[in-house]
């Protein structure tokens, strides 16, 4: 008798085939410049429920650029495998062809010169346009927003969230989580969330004072589709006073939370859930860790750490779907529900080409609404860049070598800090660097640019401890995001070694000379999640450094020395 995992495997091997590494054939036919709408949206509809998710948009409303990491380093169990495989690894890996599209909207190689070709990515009128294709084909399908959504661009920003609000009204989600949107204040998200016409969710969002769940954020709701009881639980982000200001969101604690979480999905089981789905934005490792303790769930949309996989992961009984950042992808996942179990999927990672797929009118409409009285400002030209400016990837990107560079001659400092998020499109070499490209990639909510001083001792104690949350190889222990990015500083890291052992060979880059632990050195940087940060915001920092230099030129960044 085949086991319900076999089964599984071979539902997932069916959904390859049907879908050709989960994409249908766009591959091969937009390589040959021939890819259409239809061939995009072609799906042969499985079961009877269908689940669509986006997640880690930040913000960004119209189409951009955006290059996927060229470094993704796995530790411990993940190691070597998806999604700590990049470039022609991860091609071989899924069969992907060299120039193709999809070696374009996954990987980082060639990135500049078919970005040419194929153009920009997202905009919210085509995911809007891929949505209502599936509801026109499963009408009931769910729609869920994995968080990470009211944060990332200068009308956001402007807006404190609403415009984000309003376009993703206009999508109709039927549930979303929270990461970002909490750095807002509470205030605001309070607000927000009493507004919003779907379910808020986060089962691991707690009342700080009582330590018990909080009210405003349930742990799941309910939805009957396809004849079918769905429970969808949120997974909110775990480490959000660590990796944010926690001062503000003082009411609220979070946590991973995998015991309540089993105590969740027991109880929705106990209250007829025929099917389990986790709408989370722990991060992907750390998802693949929560299936393989949590029994019962049956689909773990995964958000947080911005992976995109052609297929899904399978973890026990459990498969977890990764869909993107920045509105680069929508995932659909066809379930075949029988009595009150999982027997078989379908899943498609549908690319937003937006030179492809036709904008739906209602909602650009709504999105120049938004645009519309920033538009001057969003437009402003404030230098042009002869780079690939990317951020994405665990240690500096461009855009980030940039900022650092702005640091260091803005504030007058030998070394600099900049945080490593995720977030932030990309720009292609002969671009003009817009007012709002910049944003993009430095709008938050507590940009002070601060000038301090610290000893050599501290800032290896700061790398130290950045470089765990990372490369820790228990998933539930890494708490941050990518590796703090430097200027003025060179390193070597060996990711196997343990705390505290990791960082050596520090180094000031302006004289060679070795970092001396006893020594001051005046410091540069931003996102200090300390309250009552004093600084100009890093936007009129770099805003400065780019009219300053007029045309973005950067030398080979090698000051950080990765030893595996």
């Amino acid at each position: 008798m085949i086991s319900r995992r076999d089964f599984l495997q071979a539902s997932m091997a069916a959904s390859a085939i049907v879908g050709g590494s989960g994409f249908g054939n766009w591959a091969q036919l937009a390589a040959q410049q021939r890819l259409t709408q239809d061939q995009l949206l072609q799906f042969d509809t499985f079961g009877n429920v269908s689940l669509i998710h986006i997640t880690d948009i930040h913000a960004q409303m119209v189409p951009i650029y955006f290059r996927e990491p060229s470094v993704n380093i796995g530790v411990g169990g993940n190691a070597g495998v998806v999604p700590h495989i990049t470039g022609a690894d991860f091609r071989r890996a899924y069969g992907i062809e060299d120039g193709s599209p999809s070696h374009y909207a996954l990987t980082s190689g060639d990135f500049s010169a078919l970005a040419q070709g194929y153009g920009r990515m997202g905009g919210l009128d085509r995911v809007a346009t891929v949505i209502n294709s599936i509801r026109a084909d499963r009408p009931d399908a769910l729609l869920l927003d994995g968080g990470d959504t009211w944060h990332g661009s200068y009308t956001c920003y402007h807006t404190a969230g609403q415009d984000m609000v309003n376009v993703m009204n206009a999508l109709r989600p039927d549930a979303m989580t929270f990461h970002w949107e909490f750095t807002l204040g509470s205030d605001r998200v309070h607000e927000l969330v009493d507004g919003l016409p779907f379910a808020a969710l986060g089962q691991n969002i707690f009342d700080a004072e009582w330590d018990e769940p909080a009210e405003m954020f349930p742990p799941y709701t309910f939805f009957e589709r396809g004849g079918v009881k769905i429970a969808v639980i949120g997974q909110a982000f775990p480490y959000m006073p660590i990796a944010n200001p926690g001062w503000m969101f003082p009411e609220y604690s979070f946590g991973i939370r995998d015991e309540n979480m089993q105590e969740m999905v027991d109880e929705v089981r106990a209250q007829g859930a025929e099917c389990v789905v986790c709408l989370s934005h722990n991060g992907f490792d750390v998802d693949k860790k929560m299936a393989s303790i949590v029994t019962g769930i049956d689909v773990i949309l995964s958000g947080h750490t911005h992976d995109a996989l052609p297929e899904p992961v399978l973890v026990g009984e459990t498969i977890i779907v990764p869909s993107g950042s920045n509105g680069k992808f929508v995932s659909r996942i066809d379930l075949d529900i029988q009595n009150g179990r999982m027997m078989g999927f379908r899943h498609k990672l549908i690319p937003i080409f937006s030179d492809v797929i036709e904008p739906d009118k209602d909602v650009a409409a709504v999105i120049e609404a938004e645009r519309a009285p920033y538009k001057d400002q969003l437009s402003d030209v404030i230098g042009t860049t002869d780079e690939l400016l990317y951020r994405r990837g665990n240690f500096n990107g461009t855009w980030d070598d940039l900022i650092c560079d702005a640091l260091l001659s803005e504030r007058d400092a030998e070394i600099a800090l900049s945080p490593g998020v995720r977030w932030g499109p990309s720009m292609i070499p002969g671009q003009e660097i817009t007012r709002e490209d910049l944003w993009n990639v430095t709008s938050m909510t507590y940009p002070e640019a601060y000038r301090t001083e610290m000893t050599g001792e501290f800032l290896k104690i700061v790398l130290e401890d950045v470089a765990d949350n990372i490369f820790n190889p228990d998933p539930f222990f890494q708490q941050g995001g990518d590796m703090v990015r430097t200027g003025g500083l060179g390193y070597r890291i060996e990711i196997d070694k343990p705390q505290g052992e990791r960082i050596s060979n520090m180094t000031l880059l302006s004289t060679g000379e070795p970092i001396d632990p006893a020594r001051n050195y005046v410091v540069a940087g931003w996102a200090s999640v300390n309250e009552g940060t004093e600084g100009p915001p890093i936007w009129d920092v770099v805003e400065a450094h780019i009219k300053a230099q007029g045309t973005v030129s950067l030398q080979p960044n090698n000051s950080v020395e990765i030893i595996r």
